[in-house]
């Protein structure tokens, strides 16, 4: 009997289920302005520009008149959806529930998108004019005022996220005016700029702070800014090698919501085994604000060829 017995043996499967490695949760949703839109586009905001006190033209004189400016932004949706079918037959072959957690991949899906829309806004073209008829692409940095931060920046070569890099960014945003004590600023990195940031002494030290910057060995907040990490971001077209940060205040980048998440599970009468449909549905648009509200700043990342998604 002890020789026939392997004959007897089993295997035994976990009836776990969990998600594979992939961002869950977003990251930037909260962080920039953000409005509900119907209609093929919408305009969240309008810009008034400035006018300059002068001298009277002299005594008894008529009153000249100074016409000021208006730019208005546009944002236009983007759809998306996701569709997972969980065939009858198959469920009764498992001893896994795993409805619960299609709804989960879903959910993440749609986090990330919100981020992909805003990361892609970033520093893409941005529409301004009046309506549909005359709209105006405008450029990242359309006045050549210099709201890239380079890599080489304080260095004789290229460089990861570095102390001055962060200083010079709010140096560019309050020499353009932006309220930065009023305003919440953000800085969006990603794992190389986190490991920069730990290997600086003027972050991890307290000599240089009057409180501590590290939380349980994490870099969430550092001279002003709110330091958020996500692998998400974009690699310069002319070399792999460097990452762009997003550096911005609230009012510097808007997220328009046509359609919040949707999710419907629902039985497919149509399809043979009747199989539960898990739809999920969403639409939305973002934009890039007021230049100078938000910046680029160009920082060397070696690990940008093992980039992983989702």
């Amino acid at each position: 009997m002890s020789e026939n017995l392997p004959k007897l043996f089993t295997t035994q499967f976990s009836t776990v289920l969990e998600m594979k490695l992939q961002q869950r949760q977003s990251k930037l949703r909260g962080r920039c302005m953000e409005g509900f839109h119907v209609g093929k586009q919408a305009s969240p905001i309008q810009y008034i520009g400035a006018v300059q006190m002068k001298a009277p033209a002299g005594r008894f004189a008529p009153i000249g008149r100074q016409d000021v400016d208006f730019v208005r932004r546009w944002v236009l949706p983007v759809d998306r959806d996701a569709n997972q079918l969980i065939d009858t037959f198959d469920k009764l072959k498992t001893a896994i529930e795993p409805t619960s957690q299609y709804a989960d991949v879903a959910a993440a899906a749609v986090a990330r998108e919100w981020d992909d829309r805003l990361i892609q806004a970033a520093f893409s073209i941005s529409l301004t004019g009046t309506d549909s008829s005359s709209f105006n692409n405008e450029t990242f940095d359309p006045n050549g005022v210099g709201l890239t931060i380079s890599p080489t920046f304080a260095s004789a070569a290229n460089s990861g996220l570095t102390v001055a890099k962060m200083i010079e960014a709010k140096r560019i945003m309050r020499k353009a005016q932006v309220d930065v004590d009023e305003e919440s600023m953000t800085w969006v990195t990603n794992s190389q700029g986190e490991a920069d940031l730990l290997n600086q002494v003027q972050v991890v030290s307290t000599e240089f702070s009057d409180k501590p910057v590290l939380q349980e060995g994490r870099v969430t907040r550092f001279m002003g800014w709110d330091i958020i990490y996500s692998e998400r971001l974009a690699v310069e077209t002319v070399t792999t090698q460097v990452r762009d940060n997003i550096a911005f205040v609230r009012s510097g980048l808007y997220l328009g919501i046509w359609k919040d998440t949707e999710n419907d599970v629902s039985r497919r009468f149509d399809l043979s085994s009747l199989p539960y449909q898990i739809y999920t549905m969403m639409s939305s648009g973002a934009t890039r604000l007021e230049p100078a509200r938000l910046l680029k700043a160009q920082c060397a990342d070696l690990s940008a060829a093992a980039d992983v998604t989702p």
